[in-house]
């Protein structure tokens, strides 16, 4: 806009006679000059009046400074020139569409996108969803490890997590393969090294999640399963926020949750007397977690298809977890 007019219409801004609906226009004027689209129609037409009907404040100018008017309706003529253009360009092609009983398919999409200004996308409207974190805990005596083996079993594209712990390896156990056993002074060096996602001293044991195990993983594409304690869960909660998926397994009552850890004969009395009363407090965690699957007895298909599901409904969410690790 010539340098004449901007002075022009900064002094006739500052005269205290100008009208507020004038001061007002000009200013939408200049403000979308360089984004005419942003321009409402209505202002336009109230922009269109004002230089085509007799307005006082364009007659104060054109006494003051005539060469200033005539520069100002120079340069609106022009503007109302592009902002047309604009409108034309964004107006769909008027493209004749074949009945769509005889056409075929190929000559009636050819036609409908001309119609409509656009090719249509074959890229898919529901992208893939991002790689997920589970975290699957509660009490002992809920068959944890009874629904994580049945869950391998059934689904693919998921990678659970080996834990490794500083505690003594069972006889029915394998190293790699349910727990990474090491020494209290090698996991000690892993702690000091930033390694592991999250640990904790549990029943006098050192267990914590490797870092670079779920970092591989999840760079392929698999959904990560961590099985961890409560208080592992209370720590990964911290660390992970909303970004994990909190899934609490239980018992269907507590006598049942008790009997199991009688059976597993893996305890002395002591020992077992602690694990209950630890249970019977840890039941009452469950309000941290997202999710609650009933393990009942004789039924652990059923709690496995739960999980299932509840990692089904987690992957058509709109907004997706993100978990970086």
């Amino acid at each position: 806009m010539p340098v004449l007019c901007m002075i022009s219409i900064r002094c006739l801004l500052l005269h205290q006679q100008y009208s507020v609906s004038v001061r007002s226009m000009f200013r939408r004027l200049f403000s979308t000059s360089l984004a005419p689209s942003n321009l409402h129609h209505r202002s336009y037409r109230n922009l269109q009046n004002a230089f085509t009907l007799p307005n006082p404040t364009l007659n104060l100018l054109s006494k003051t400074c005539p060469a200033a008017r005539f520069q100002t309706i120079k340069a609106f003529r022009r503007f109302s020139c592009s902002y047309s253009q604009m409108g034309e360009a964004r107006r769909p092609l008027s493209v004749p569409i074949p009945a769509v009983d005889k056409a075929d398919r190929s000559e009636l999409l050819r036609a409908l996108e001309a119609s409509l200004g656009s090719a249509f996308s074959s890229e898919p409207l529901c992208p893939n969803p991002s790689p997920l974190i589970i975290v699957i805990s509660g009490p002992s005596g809920v068959g944890k490890d009874a629904v994580i083996k049945k869950l391998r079993e059934a689904r693919e594209g998921l990678h659970f997590v080996v834990t490794a712990t500083s505690r003594a390896k069972r006889p029915d156990e394998v190293d790699g393969k349910d727990y990474y056993f090491v020494s209290k002074e090698e996991f000690l060096s892993m702690v000091e090294r930033d390694e592991l996602l999250e640990y904790a001293l549990v029943y006098g044991d050192y267990k914590g999640i490797p870092k670079q195990q779920i970092r591989e993983y999840m760079g392929k594409g698999y959904d990560i399963v961590l099985r961890v304690d409560i208080q592992g869960a209370q720590t990964l909660r911290r660390i992970l926020g909303q970004s994990a998926i909190f899934i609490f397994l239980v018992a269907e009552s507590e006598m049942a949750m008790v009997e199991r850890l009688i059976d597993r004969k893996t305890e002395s009395a002591e020992s077992l007397l602690v694990r209950i009363a630890t249970a019977r407090e840890e039941v009452k965690h469950v309000r941290n977690f997202d999710y609650v699957v009933a393990n009942a007895k004789g039924k652990l298909e059923n709690a496995v298809e739960v999980v299932k599901s509840i990692i089904d409904a987690e992957k058509a969410r709109v907004q997706q977890r993100r978990a970086v690790v």
